[in-house]
């Protein structure tokens, strides 16, 4: 059985900092590229960002380019998201996902950026 449980989110202030993380299971972790996605509250789902089976390639949306980075360890079945000098508009759930079909979602995180 395919499971995402991501962790890490929480209030912060513009400007600040925030590490979620995603542990998986069920499926060989290394073999799959895997993907961070958020989901602001009357918007659709939009890709945030991607990283490749080593970690050698990735991906990221204009909108958290040069601020948010991805990463794995593949030991431990885990991806991460580094978000730094957040911004309101980053206001969202964030689920994290494999890259293959039907490889379905996690509970999310909320991450809310207010003053």
């Amino acid at each position: 059985q395919v499971q995402f449980v991501e962790s890490g989110g929480g209030l912060v202030q513009p400007g600040g900092s925030l590490r979620l993380s995603c542990v998986a299971s069920g499926f060989t972790f290394n073999m799959y590229y895997m993907r961070w996605h958020r989901q602001a509250p009357g918007k659709e789902r939009e890709l945030v960002a991607e990283i490749s089976t080593t970690g050698f390639h990735v991906n990221y949306a204009d909108s958290v380019k040069d601020r948010f980075t991805i990463s794995r360890d593949n030991d431990k079945n885990t991806v991460y998201l580094q978000m730094n000098n957040l911004k309101l508009e980053d206001t969202a759930v964030y689920y994290c996902t494999a890259g293959f079909r039907n490889a379905g979602w996690g509970q999310g995180t909320q991450v809310t950026v207010s003053s």
